[in-house]
């Protein structure tokens, strides 16, 4: 299995901090955010990465990560997304490099106190497909939000006003080699992106999606407070609270 980072997009939720660098070279706690997906991946057993970038700090992210030696990597590979035109478009520039294996793709601002491991394994001996992760959130309308009914699901709504369910997607998939061709055959959504609901909604008609929920904490880092929500929690874990970290991360 092959391991996708997407971080390109323009963060504009998180401007002015994003107007001059890409908001995945931004810190969470002491490392820039970049380093908590690829981590993900790496403690997963998954060492073949590629890095989806974009804007005009794309150079940064080579300076930064070089060929992967700090995450025990030989190498690690990049591409590069022009404009903001959707998760699903973006995806699409790695189909050379998935090279019809399997892949798991997250979006880099995802930090994730829990492993996927579990889920990657689960996934190599399904085989074909997709699968996603799931996990119980107090705001599901900001993200994907599945209708489930026991194991199954029924549908991915994206950020609905009124939620089917407290899960949301949290930004880790696993696909088999079919996804280029989904993609292929989608259309720019009312924003004008490829959407990455529309994916998994196919392989949910197709009968072809399973689901996992994440053990341990999640959180995105897109807006300003999320990124702040982020940092007090690797800030928890990591053992080092200070003053600096409420009251609410404590207990």
């Amino acid at each position: 299995m092959k391991g996708v980072v997407l971080a390109g997009g323009l963060g504009s939720r998180l401007y002015p901090l994003t107007k001059i660098t890409n908001k995945h070279l931004l810190p969470i706690y002491d490392k820039p955010m970049i380093y908590y997906p690829i981590q993900t991946l790496v403690d997963a057993g998954i060492d073949d990465i590629m890095i989806v970038t974009g804007g005009n700090s794309a150079g940064d992210f080579l300076k930064l990560l070089g060929n992967g030696k700090e995450f025990g990597l030989k190498h690690l590979n990049y591409t590069y997304q022009e404009g903001n035109r959707g998760i699903a478009y973006a995806l699409s520039l790695v189909e050379h490099f998935a090279a019809g294996e399997l892949i798991c793709v997250i979006l880099g601002d995802n930090i994730l106190g829990g492993s996927i491991k579990s889920a990657a394994d689960a996934f190599s001996k399904q085989g074909k497909g997709a699968k996603l992760l799931l996990k119980k959130v107090h705001d599901p309308h900001r993200f994907g939000v599945p209708r489930l009914d026991g194991n199954k699901i029924l549908k991915v709504d994206e950020k609905p006003a009124n939620p089917d369910s407290n899960f949301a997607a949290i930004g880790v998939y696993f696909y088999d080699s079919k996804v280029f061709e989904i993609i292929k055959g989608l259309s720019p959504s009312e924003r004008g992106e490829l959407e990455i609901t529309d994916v998994n909604n196919h392989y949910i008609e197709q009968g072809e999606m399973t689901w996992d929920e994440l053990e341990g904490w999640w959180s995105d880092a897109g807006t300003v407070d999320s990124l702040l929500y982020a940092t007090n929690l690797v800030s928890r874990t990591a053992g080092k609270k200070s003053e600096m970290v409420p009251d609410e991360f404590s207990s």
